[in-house]
């Protein structure tokens, strides 16, 4: 039996303007009009991560905001087990796409916050660009992995710092 060929790849490859390349990729690009997420090369060609972490960080960058993204969701959600997402999540949090702190919610249950960044070098980059010379201003959030569950969390001493102000504007 003949390899199926499909006709609308085959039609949209001949509408493509140019010579083709003689080897290699050849992309077809058709805009996406809903439900997509834009992905950086930075993560899609990432040097030190594997494959599967840069699925995971897709995979996270397309959920909504507040959506549980704990290893046992994603491992429910996915065909990779738990082992294969834990790992793969501490990767993308040595690389700065994530990061993550236990936190004692007021009713003294503990939970994990979870910060997803699309671009840490550009974030660390505007950081620096706005203040030359400093740390970026953000509150620091640690990953706890010392601290176990069956023990109580201390409460935080310190408030977070206050939010930055903006300067007043002079009228022109």
């Amino acid at each position: 039996m003949d390899t199926q060929q499909n006709t609308a790849l085959t039609r949209a490859l001949a509408e493509i303007p140019g010579p083709l390349p003689t080897r290699g990729v050849v992309h077809i690009t058709l805009p996406h009009t809903d439900r997509f997420t834009v992905v950086g090369n930075h993560l899609a060609q990432h040097p030190e991560l594997s494959l599967a972490a840069i699925g995971l960080a897709v995979r996270i960058q397309s959920l909504p905001r507040g959506t549980d993204i704990s290893v046992k969701t994603l491992a429910a959600q996915c065909r990779e087990g738990e082992r294969l997402i834990a790992s793969r999540l501490r990767e993308l949090e040595a690389c700065g796409y994530l990061q993550r702190a236990r936190e004692r919610r007021p009713d003294g249950r503990i939970t994990t916050r979870t910060l997803y960044c699309n671009h840490p070098a550009a974030l660390t980059a505007h950081h620096a660009q706005a203040r030359p010379g400093t740390l970026p201003h953000h509150r620091s959030i640690p990953h706890q992995r010392s601290v176990p569950l069956d023990r109580p969390v201390p409460a935080p001493t310190t408030s977070p710092p206050p939010p930055p102000t903006a300067p007043p504007s002079s009228p022109s």
